[in-house]
């Protein structure tokens, strides 16, 4: 695969009152096209800043972001802010409550100048469909629809202008299992028929099971260990890594078998 976005000793640090704190310290890594890199880790690890770094909410302190070798201004363009875009945890508060849904997909495609004006009514409806939605939905406040409805809105509004990469910050904790187990699925579905990447914020490593390719372990700010899924599941080399493993909530004897084992080793 071809790294679609490179991370080159990517630090952070912040002035609190006072003092200097390091929320990110030297992150190198490359993100591969069509890939889901889940990036894990405890709160204060690092995961958010990192994410707010790609998507130039901040500057970093230190280090480079490129996408495709090219790097990114910290002032981001219409065209990288097109080409990454963000699906927040919460979709209630990331849609505005007197925008109809509709409306709200459609600014994406009128702040990009996407198609001819009189056909973006019709490109909300074919992806209100694409993310499993009625498209009658357009006409209806966010307030009125599922927490799940609301999570797939708001990735329909990540892809009206065709971007690549997608960061989603715990996309899935504030549904319910059932809920949260659809919206994987139709996630992974989007990855594989629009050959997007994913950068996928969580701390849940029981759903980073279920959709990523490759995971990457922060603590304290730092990168401590980067492995494809199951490697990392089956043979984790780093102790933090090994501890949250082990505090994963088990379903099947083989993942007892392999808590126990973690556990024992440590």
């Amino acid at each position: 695969m071809t790294a679609i976005l490179t991370l080159d000793r990517l630090s952070k640090t912040f002035a609190v009152n006072g003092a200097t704190v390091t929320a990110l310290s030297e992150v190198s890594l490359a993100v591969e096209s069509g890939e889901c890199l889940a990036i894990v880790g405890e709160s204060g690890s690092g995961k958010t800043t990192l994410a707010n770094i790609i998507l130039g909410v901040y500057g970093a302190s230190a280090g480079e972001v490129r996408l495709d070798g090219q790097p990114l201004p910290a002032r981001r363009q219409l065209v990288h802010r097109r080409a990454i875009q963000f699906v927040q945890q919460n979709p209630l508060s990331a849609l505005n409550p007197r925008r109809r849904i509709g409306a709200s997909i459609r600014l994406s495609l009128d702040v990009h100048g996407i198609g001819a004006p009189g056909d973006r009514d019709a490109r909300v409806a074919s992806l209100l469909q694409e993310v499993g939605l009625d498209p009658v939905l357009a006409r209806r406040l966010p307030a009125s629809l599922s927490g799940g409805q609301r999570q797939r809105v708001a990735i329909a509004r990540a892809l009206a202008c065709d971007s690549r990469i997608l960061v989603l910050d715990e996309p899935t904790s504030a549904l319910d299992v059932l809920v949260q187990g659809r919206v994987l699925r139709l996630l992974n579905e989007l990855r594989q028929r629009r050959g997007l990447t994913y950068i996928f914020i969580t701390h849940d490593l029981s759903v980073v099971r279920n959709i990523a390719t490759r995971v990457a372990v922060f603590e304290k700010g730092r990168l401590v260990e980067l492995a494809a899924t199951e490697a990392l599941f089956s043979k984790p080399t780093h102790p933090y890594t090994r501890n949250l493993l082990a505090a994963v909530p088990v379903v099947t004897t083989q993942e007892q078998a392999l808590r126990d084992s973690l556990i024992h080793d440590h």
